[in-house]
């Protein structure tokens, strides 16, 4: 029995800890990659714990331009966590010994997205960009890309 349970967890820990290796190939937004993997096959990734500015609202093509800046091109490795409601991968990208959703936070390009995300030093990261004013928090009226999504679903906003 004691082994039963020793060969279940190492396959949860290997099931829920996979890293896989790809190639960024396109960057659809500050925070939504697609990455090359073996055999030719495109993916796209979500980023996990963070919330960029949508392409219409502002600093949108900044945090775009960051999340290239930092990954397009490169191999990086991801850790999938989750499955989005468009079937996107929701992934913990990494790179050059970094982790992507952080750096994008700790730049100003990106909320730290608490609702889905129970790493606290994302807040803090996001903390201190917003005293240093850093990327949006430059802007006194950051609107948050949730708030943004559903000012415009209540036709608040037009396109």
């Amino acid at each position: 029995m004691k082994n039963y349970f020793l060969l279940l967890f190492f396959w949860f820990s290997t099931i829920l800890f996979a890293q896989t290796t790809a190639k960024v190939v396109r960057i659809k937004d500050g925070d939504t990659v697609v990455v090359l993997l073996e055999g030719n096959i495109q993916k796209t990734l979500r980023l996990a714990e963070v919330d960029c500015p949508e392409s219409g609202q502002a600093f949108g093509k900044n945090a775009k331009q960051f999340t290239s800046d930092q990954v397009f091109g490169k191999q990086i490795t991801f850790v999938q966590t989750d499955e989005d409601r468009y079937g996107r991968t929701i992934a913990k990208i990494y790179y050059d010994n970094k982790y992507l959703s952080a750096e994008i936070i700790k730049a100003g390009f990106g909320w730290w997205y608490f609702y889905f995300s129970k790493d606290k030093n994302l807040g803090k990261l996001q903390d201190e960009a917003k005293a240093q004013k850093l990327g949006l928090w430059s802007d006194p009226n950051a609107v948050s890309p949730w708030e943004y999504r559903k000012l415009k679903r209540e036709g608040n906003i037009s396109n």
